[in-house]
């Protein structure tokens, strides 16, 4: 029963795309059942229930394997030679001036918790955000716009904390990563990659972009992938601790202070966020995903 349910119904020659007591009876006919009640009450039996769906995407990207290993050679260098070499995960987030709605304590009944709106334009802003994954140091920075611009600043603070090494810098594939300005402020790329950019993007830096041969080393990670970059869990703490149900709708001043208060704590380094994160203990990052492949 569970091998079929996890099947279309198409396969099983019913033209619909889920499947229903009456249509399992149809193609279940070994069951030796004539009703729905009865069919009802042996799934119940069998632990297989009416569920709620929920979004999955699997990475599209046929690299999606070679460039975790990739990345894990370069973040086992980095342990291996920290007097050399720095590794970093880095990733953007949106903070909203509305409240996100989430789970809270309150008395049994019809009494709900409440997330307080204000009434006016639910505007955003910007956090951009780096983990050192040997420490737990975070790097952020608090803007209205991620740019090329920002990017660089936020690169060249990188680059002054870790005097005299490589950065090694973990990151999705959005263009503006890659961008040919950008780039061209950074040492010559190892990615053996093609980086992302649109169709339309020329890849000649232009003429007014200053180069600044930056010590960064940029490692894109799969495609449609955000599971495999740890920031994120940075962020999903965030949002745990400040973001949802926040009661600063009208002050979006003290929420940006909240936020950074909240990552400030990690400014030098915390050995219980990267056990938080998945880096706490020296090894392979994806060891599961990495194992299944060699297997197959």
């Amino acid at each position: 029963m569970q091998a079929m349910i996890r099947q279309p119904p198409e396969k099983y020659g019913q033209p619909q795309t889920r499947w229903t007591l009456r249509t399992m009876l149809i193609c279940c006919p070994w069951l030796r059942l004539t009703t729905e009640p009865g069919l009802s009450q042996l799934l119940h039996r069998l632990g297989i229930h009416w569920k709620r769906a929920q979004d999955h995407i699997h990475s599209p990207d046929a690299a999606y394997f070679d460039k975790l290993r990739y990345i894990d050679q370069q973040l086992q260098l980095a342990r291996d030679d920290p007097e050399h070499y720095a590794f970093l995960f880095l990733d953007e987030i949106t903070v909203y001036r509305q409240p996100t709605l989430a789970f809270a304590y309150e008395r049994a009944g019809h009494r709900q918790p409440l997330a307080h709106r204000s009434c006016r334009s639910n505007t955003a802003h910007r956090i951009l955000g780096a983990v050192d994954a040997l420490t737990g140091q975070v790097f952020y920075m608090h803007r209205s716009h991620i740019t090329v611009s920002v990017l660089t600043q936020f690169f060249e603070k990188v680059c002054r904390k870790y005097a005299g090494r490589t950065v090694f810098i973990a990151l999705d594939n959005w263009p503006v990563h890659f961008h040919r300005d950008l780039l061209a402020a950074l040492e010559p790329q190892k990615w053996p990659w093609p980086p992302p950019k649109p169709p339309n993007w020329s890849t000649t830096p232009r003429k007014k972009t200053e180069r600044k041969d930056l010590p960064i080393q940029l490692l894109g990670l799969p495609t449609y992938a955000p599971w495999t970059n740890p920031m994120e869990k940075v962020w999903r703490c965030l949002k745990q601790a400040v973001v949802h149900l926040h009661l600063f709708s009208n002050d979006t001043g003290a929420l940006y202070e909240r936020c950074a208060r909240y990552l400030d704590q990690f400014v030098d380094g915390s050995q219980e966020l990267l056990n938080t994160i998945g880096l706490g203990t020296p090894g392979n990052l994806w060891t599961g995903w990495l194992h299944k492949m060699s297997e197959a």
